[in-house]
C-alpha cells in the first residue's frame, strides 16, 4: 500500500505493509491486523508527529497502527493540555508524589532501568508475549534511532521508582511507555506519570499529550478516560470525548479548586 504526502513528507511515496490478521492481544474473540510504515523510510520527529495526528504510533523505531479486518475498537487518544483540570482524586495523585525527584535522562540502557523494567512486566504481563524480557527486548521496544526521545526517571531518594518513557515532538509530547516498581501501588504511579507529562507539556508549550491506543471495552486501558477531556481519532479527525460530568471541583496543578470544574469546549 502507499500513501501520496507531497513536501511536507520529503517522500514522494510512503509505502504502507499489512500484517496478517492474527488473535486480538486485548479482546479474546477478535481478530487484529497492523499497518506498519515502511521501514526504509527516513523517519524523523515532524514526519512522525504528521503520522501521529493521523492515529499512528511507534514501537521502538517501527511506526504502526491497528488496522483491524472487522474492529475499530482501537482509538488513537491524545490530551488536550491546556484545557486539563486536575480533579479532586487526581490531585491527590499529584501532591502524594512531591517527594520524589524528577530527572529527563537521554534514552540508553541500564542495568538499573532494565531491572524495573523486567520486574514490571513480569508482575503486569506474567504468561504474555512480553513476559521475561531480555536486554535487547529492552532496547528495541522503547527506543528509536531517529526520535528524540527521553527516559524521565522518578526517585525516592536513590531509588528508582519509575520510568516513564517520553517523546519529544514539534507541538506535542507522546507517552511511550510507563513502567514502575509493583509494590508501591498506593501511590498510583502510572496515573502520575501522566499528570507529570501533561505538566511538562504545559510547560514546554505543547498542545497535546499522546496517550497511544484506547479499547473501551478493555479495562486494562481504561485508567486512559479518566484524563479528561480526552481526544479521539475518529473518521479522520480528533473528536473531543467526555465521560460523565466531574465528580469533584477540579483545580490546575498549582492553583485552588475552580467553581464550574467543567472541563467541556
Amino acid at each position: 500500500m502507499s500513501s501520496r504526502g507531497g513536501s511536507l513528507w520529503n517522500n514522494p511515496t510512503l509505502n504502507l505493509y499489512l500484517s496478517r490478521s492474527h488473535a486480538c492481544g486485548y479482546l479474546a474473540d477478535r481478530l487484529a491486523a497492523t499497518l506498519f510504515v515502511d521501514p526504509e523510510v527516513a523517519m524523523n520527529d515532524i514526519l512522525y508527529a504528521f503520522l501521529m495526528e493521523r492515529g499512528f504510533r511507534r514501537s521502538g523505531g517501527h511506526v504502526y497502527c491497528p488496522y483491524c479486518p472487522t474492529c475499530r475498537a482501537c482509538q488513537a487518544v491524545r490530551v488536550p493540555v491546556v484545557d486539563y483540570r486536575l480533579p479532586r482524586s487526581m490531585r491527590r495523585v499529584w501532591q502524594r508524589n512531591q517527594d520524589l525527584t524528577v530527572r529527563m535522562m537521554l534514552p540508553a540502557y541500564t542495568q538499573e532501568r532494565f531491572e524495573l523494567y523486567r520486574d514490571y512486566i513480569n508482575g503486569r504481563h506474567q504468561g504474555g508475549p512480553m513476559a521475561n524480557p531480555s536486554p535487547d527486548d529492552f532496547m528495541d521496544y522503547l527506543i528509536a534511532p531517529w526520535s528524540t526521545t527521553r527516559f524521565v526517571e522518578f526517585r525516592q531518594g536513590e531509588r528508582l521508582l519509575m520510568v516513564a518513557v517520553t517523546d519529544i515532538l514539534p507541538t506535542a509530547l507522546s507517552a511511550v511507555y510507563t513502567f514502575f516498581r509493583p509494590d508501591e501501588a498506593a501511590r498510583s504511579l502510572g496515573s502520575y506519570a501522566i499528570l507529570w507529562q501533561i505538566h511538562e507539556a504545559l510547560g514546554l508549550e505543547k498542545s497535546h499529550l499522546y496517550l497511544g491506543y484506547w479499547i473501551a471495552e478493555c479495562q486494562k486501558m481504561d485508567y486512559k478516560a479518566r484524563f479528561q477531556p480526552l481526544e479521539l481519532y475518529q473518521g479522520r479527525q480528533w473528536v473531543r470525548f467526555l465521560r460523565g460530568p466531574s465528580a469533584a471541583p477540579e483545580s490546575s496543578f498549582g492553583g485552588e479548586a475552580e467553581q464550574d470544574g467543567s472541563c467541556a469546549p
